[in-house]
């Protein structure tokens, strides 16, 4: 699943293609039955024409396409959605869900293989993103802060950090190379971690996304930027998918358990 650094990286590559445009004409798959939210998705293309997108901002996993009039259109790629643009016409795929044809000619196309992604048009963001916590590179994410969520926590750690109510943004990838970073074993109470060691944590997981933002996402499979192009950070994580792979600090094999419901990589002696 695309987390925040991918993300964030599709929300930069679309503003410059994208703000001032205005969406001529819309068109959703009806092999797509769930990918519109609150309305029909023949209301949802009615609505959506003609209308000017004004800004893209990213909330946790969601892009948020600011539209003229008040209106929001929300989108969450969950695990295999892509959103490319094309000059010209949307790939001939039978996973194409839907398609926005702009002004200038050009195509925004929706492609999903597993057809778990979804979208709203909404007047109030909070019927999108009003459950989420606050941002993991803001101001507002501190090491206080996540020492006292951590602090009422009894699940693994590695539970708490992928509760987007908790924290916006962290996925399984991030999750991982953040607990590595900081020496933290996934399956480690929440609440039982110190606040020195909480604050461990915050830089890590700051640094492993900003790291991976600064590569342009990871593609382990699926993710793919506007241009269709591959992300470079799947080539740099410590441990992540490198199962029975030695520890770059240690030497030690990586080992794979499940936490969370999660397949989850960490170092047995770096982490312990």
């Amino acid at each position: 699943m695309p987390e925040l650094p991918e993300v964030e990286t599709i929300r930069r590559d679309l503003l410059p293609l994208l703000r001032g445009r205005t969406i001529a004409e819309a068109w959703v798959s009806p092999n797509a039955p769930r990918l519109i939210q609150l309305l029909p998705p023949d209301e949802f293309c009615r609505q959506i024409a003609g209308r000017r997108v004004e800004d893209i901002e990213r909330r946790g996993k969601y892009l948020l396409f600011r539209l003229d009039g008040g209106l929001l259109w929300g989108v969450h790629l969950r695990m295999t959605g892509r959103l490319l643009h094309d000059a010209n016409s949307c790939p001939e795929t039978p996973y194409l869900r839907a398609s926005f044809r702009l002004d200038d000619g050009a195509r925004l196309c929706f492609v999903d293989l597993r057809k778990f992604g979804t979208m709203w048009l909404v007047d109030d963001e909070a019927l999108v993103t009003g459950r989420l916590g606050p941002e993991p590179l803001s101001e507002d994410f501190t090491p206080a802060y996540l020492h006292s969520v951590l602090k009422r926590r009894s699940a693994p750690v590695k539970g708490v950090l992928l509760d987007q109510g908790a924290i916006a943004g962290i996925g399984n990838i991030y999750a991982d190379e953040a607990l590595f970073r900081a020496g933290i074993n996934p399956k480690r109470a929440a609440n039982s971690i110190a606040k020195q060691r909480a604050a461990r944590l915050h830089g890590g997981i700051r640094e492993a996304l900003e790291l991976a933002l600064g590569d342009r996402g990871s593609s382990f499979r699926d993710y793919l930027d506007p241009s269709g192009r591959e992300g470079g950070h799947h080539l740099k994580v410590r441990v992540f998918r490198r199962t029975a792979e030695p520890c770059y600090v240690c030497g030690t094999e990586i080992r794979r358990v499940k936490v969370a419901g999660r397949s989850t990589h960490y170092c047995p002696k770096c982490q312990r």
